[in-house]
C-alpha cells in the first residue's frame, strides 16, 4: 500500500484549491490533454463549482465520470448530465462512460467512499478484484439505493489504479472508521482493496 496523507477538516475551497493545483501542475508539464476521474454524489459538486472558479485551460481537461446510473443523461440520477452542465461551458470535455470505452491513463482519480466501503459504483456485493480484466463493468447493487434504484456503470479497480494519484473526499465519523480500518489492512471492503493495490500517492481529505 502506498503512504496514505490525510488532511483533516479541509473546506469546499480549499479542497479546490488542492485539485487546482494538482491539474496546473499537469497542464504545465506538457501540451496536451489532462485527464482525471471524478465522482458523484450530494459531495463533489460544490466542490467542482469552486474548482472552475480557477484560471485554467479547461479545454485541455477531459473528465470522466468515475461511474454513473445507467439512466439517460437528461436524467436527475446521471452524474454525467450534471458533469456536462458544469464543465462543458467551461470548455472541457466530457466523457459518457460505456463497457466499450477504452480508459486512459489519469493524471488524478478523485473518489467518494460510501458507508459501506463501496468506491465509484464499486459495492461489496459485487465482489471487486484487482485483477478485474474489464475496464468498465455494468452491475447491479444489492441492496439498491432507494434514493437511486438503478443499474450503474462503473471503473474498475484496475482502471482507477491507473492514475498518478489518488484522491479521496470523504465526510463523516462513521465513513472516516471505514477509511481507517481499510488503511489499517482491517478490512476486505473495495476501498480496502483498492487501498491495498495502490502504488501511486493518495490523498484522503476528510
Amino acid at each position: 500500500m502506498a503512504q496514505v496523507e490525510i488532511i483533516e477538516s479541509a473546506s469546499d475551497s480549499a479542497i479546490a484549491d488542492w485539485l487546482a493545483v494538482q491539474i496546473a501542475d499537469a497542464l504545465n508539464a506538457g501540451e496536451g490533454p489532462v485527464t482525471i476521474t471524478v465522482p458523484g454524489g450530494s459531495t463533489p459538486f460544490p466542490i467542482m463549482e469552486s474548482l472552475l472558479d480557477h484560471d485554467l485551460d479547461w479545454t485541455r481537461l477531459v473528465v470522466w465520470p468515475g461511474d454513473d446510473r445507467v439512466v439517460p443523461e437528461d436524467h436527475p440520477a446521471s452524474n454525467t448530465g450534471k458533469l456536462r452542465d458544469l464543465f462543458e461551458p467551461a470548455g472541457a470535455e466530457v466523457v459518457t462512460l460505456s463497457e466499450m470505452e477504452a480508459v486512459p491513463h489519469f493524471t488524478l482519480a478523485w473518489l467518494g467512499m460510501g458507508a459501506d466501503g463501496h468506491i465509484a459504483s464499486l459495492f461489496p456485493n459485487t465482489d471487486p478484484r484487482v485483477d478485474e480484466p474489464q475496464q468498465v463493468v455494468r452491475l447491479t447493487p444489492d441492496p439498491l439505493p432507494p434514493e437511486a434504484p438503478f443499474d450503474r456503470i462503473s471503473l474498475t479497480i484496475p482502471s482507477l489504479l491507473a492514475s498518478d494519484q489518488l484522491v479521496f473526499v470523504i465526510r463523516g465519523e462513521e465513513k472516516r472508521a471505514v477509511l481507517d480500518q481499510a488503511i489499517g489492512g482491517q478490512s476486505d471492503l473495495p476501498v480496502a482493496r483498492l487501498l491495498g493495490a495502490a502504488r501511486q500517492k493518495v490523498t484522503c481529505f476528510t
